[in-house]
């Protein structure tokens, strides 16, 4: 049975979260070589959610992956879980805007690729090292979208639109539950609902003129 933080056969498990499958590789085999068990993400909306589930001992992050960036992601962990220890990984060239990132996270260490064994032995006691604070979660909100500063409220549609579904013909229109483990922020869950509402109503107001 896995617990949260270990693997199946009780070594401790990392979360490994980069758009590049040979760096992301090459963590995993030096993990290996430390007696670690990983999992592999290459998505920062999915990898949050694996860190919540999971709880890794430790996060290997890139700024630059799929759904959501790095520097929120890692911002994501450590509002979920203030212990959360996060490494960031970026080639030399964006080095400046990693250690930002760093900083504003939280992380434990930045590495640069291409990865080596010295570089993981050089960082290895800063990687276990104590904790610093994140500074970045104050502005966490500032980092999405205005819609959610200001999610649409339950008024009633427009006068003169029919029903959501109840029109003439009009086949109604499936919500989709959105859910999600309860640690998360819930930003996300706020912009796919607005997303969602919006499009009704487009919906029915375009049948609704159709119709006249």
């Amino acid at each position: 049975m896995c617990v949260a933080g270990m693997t199946s056969d009780g070594k401790p498990i990392a979360l490994i979260v980069l758009g590049n499958r040979i760096s992301a590789g090459r963590i995993q085999s030096i993990l290996s070589h430390r007696g670690w068990g990983s999992e592999i993400c290459g998505d920062g909306d999915k990898a949050v959610d694996r860190y919540v589930k999971i709880k890794p001992g430790l996060v290997f992050i890139g700024l630059d992956i799929p759904t959501l960036d790095g520097h929120v992601a890692a911002l994501e962990m450590r509002e979920s879980d203030p212990i959360a220890r996060i490494v960031f990984v970026t080639s030399r060239t964006r080095l400046a805007k990693a250690e930002d990132a760093a900083f504003s996270a939280g992380a434990v260490a930045v590495l640069t690729s291409p990865l080596t064994q010295a570089d993981f032995d050089k960082n290895w006691d800063a990687i276990n090292g104590p904790i610093p604070d994140a500074p970045g979660l104050a502005d966490l909100d500032e980092l999405y979208p205005d819609l959610l500063e200001n999610p649409p409220s339950d008024t009633p549609p427009p006068p003169g639109l029919p029903p959501l579904g109840e029109a003439e013909g009009m086949p109604p229109i499936p919500m989709p539950p959105l859910a999600g483990p309860t640690a998360r922020s819930g930003r996300r869950r706020i912009l796919v609902v607005a997303v969602l509402a919006l499009s009704a109503v487009g919906v029915a107001a375009a049948y609704f003129l159709g119709a006249i």
